[in-house]
């Protein structure tokens, strides 16, 4: 009955290593809308991305995109996130379809952590070079510390080509040309084999032995010390000693191959320069919001008041990268999303142009699918329930200024 019981936890072992051994080799592909599981109050009240623009929706192989626009960092940050005093401008992409070749806040290089200041609005852009052929949905994201990844606006774009031509040429600080994408790929291959391969040898050496039932009885009888032998205490003193001397040995080898080397960079860059926004002549007062379950919308009464010297209308609602707009006032001209652009999901009571000096209360209407696709309706089951965005109003000439909207947000269900 012993013999049994033993042969069936080795069995079992066997297998749950074979299970775990599969499964560090299958890669499923990833998809995209990762943002949809993003709680909504993260997506309004945190970074606010706008002027969006994918260079390319079609690029082959090692040619390069760009994604660049603005970026809006919340004055009223959420408690429960941690301020961006250490943010990392990213691309959210299911894996390395591309490579970053280079990013810019403000005009200026950034390829470390940044520190980015509240109530500010910056610009940015993204250098993308492309490595993977297929379909694949490319997000701005702000990785923040203490905050985890802020995911904005997604599109997709096509990758075009074969994976086996992509090079990523380099010139290190000695002079030598390299290509990143396989340079010391064997060497990378046979340390991964070879620590796998004493890992392995480590299991299987005690694997060998009574293994679960016979060593929890022996335990729990008070002999837990006859199930390590002398021979098992040398052969684990064994296993430290070689692993020791094989670190020790790689380690000086490579340092006496590579002399030159520099370390990782981790600094933190301040003082990013935000944009210079022109004086708001538009002011906004929230005089209540509530979203309606049933229809899908969100309903603000707004007091508008315009001090400036011409006449004003809103245009566009932008929250969460959802843009609502109001087509007799502005259309989209960068190729946005369609699936986060209602371009008739903005409805103003009275829109007809506010006059220098003028103040009106309004009703509008924000509706659209998105509400409920991307699950940003959830915002209701938030403890703190309020909801932010961008207004931006158009003057008789076509120019344009942004407001910050911020507020409670109440459910009704009829």
């Amino acid at each position: 009955m012993k013999l049994i019981k033993d042969k069936v936890a080795k069995l079992s072992f066997v297998a749950l290593l074979m299970t775990v051994t599969a499964a560090m080799f299958y890669t499923p592909t990833a998809s995209a809308h990762g943002e949809k599981s993003q709680a909504a109050f993260m997506r309004m009240r945190t970074i606010h991305w706008f002027d969006l623009n994918w260079s390319k929706e079609e690029v082959a192989v090692n040619d390069t995109m760009t994604i660049s626009g603005k970026f809006h960092v919340f004055a009223g940050w959420p408690e429960t996130v941690d301020k961006p005093e250490v943010s990392f401008l990213n691309i959210g992409i299911p894996g390395p379809v591309f490579i970053r070749a280079g990013s810019w806040i403000g005009g200026q290089l950034v390829p470390r952590s940044v520190t980015l200041e509240l109530g500010e609005t910056y610009e940015f852009k993204v250098l993308l070079k492309a490595r993977r052929p297929g379909d694949w949905h490319v997000h701005t994201m702000m990785n923040v510390e203490g905050g985890g990844p802020i995911i904005g606006p997604g599109k997709w774009v096509t990758i075009t080509g074969s994976m086996g031509s992509f090079v990523n040429p380099i010139t290190t600080l000695t002079g030598e040309t390299i290509d990143l994408e396989n340079f010391n790929l064997g060497n990378i291959y046979f340390w991964h084999a070879f620590w796998y391969a004493l890992g392995l040898a480590w299991l299987v050496y005690w694997a060998r032995k009574p293994m679960f039932v016979p060593r929890s009885i022996a335990v729990e009888s008070g002999k837990g010390d006859s199930l390590i032998t002398a021979t098992d205490k040398k052969v684990a003193m064994g296993f430290a000693a070689g692993t020791i001397a094989i670190v020790a040995f790689s380690m000086g080898s490579t340092n006496e191959q590579y002399p030159v080397t520099t370390p990782l960079q981790a600094g933190l860059m301040r003082g990013m320069k935000p944009i210079e926004m022109p004086a708001t002549t538009v002011s906004v007062k929230v005089e209540d919001a509530s979203y309606r379950v049933p229809g899908r919308a969100m309903q603000m009464t707004l007091t508008i008041t315009n001090n400036g010297d011409s006449a004003i209308r809103l245009g566009e609602f932008n929250t969460a990268g959802v843009r609502f707009m109001d087509p007799a006032v502005a259309e989209d001209e960068t190729n946005y999303p369609d699936d986060l652009l209602a371009e008739e999901g903005l409805t103003v009571s009275d829109n007809s142009p506010i006059a220098p000096g003028e103040s009106r209360t309004v009703e509008v209407t924000a509706s659209d699918a998105a509400w409920e696709v991307y699950r940003l309706a959830d915002l209701i089951y938030d403890p703190d329930s309020r909801f932010a965005g961008l207004l931006f109003f158009f003057d008789e000439a076509g120019n344009r200024q942004m407001t910050m909207v911020d507020a409670p947000l109440i459910p009704t269900f009829i």
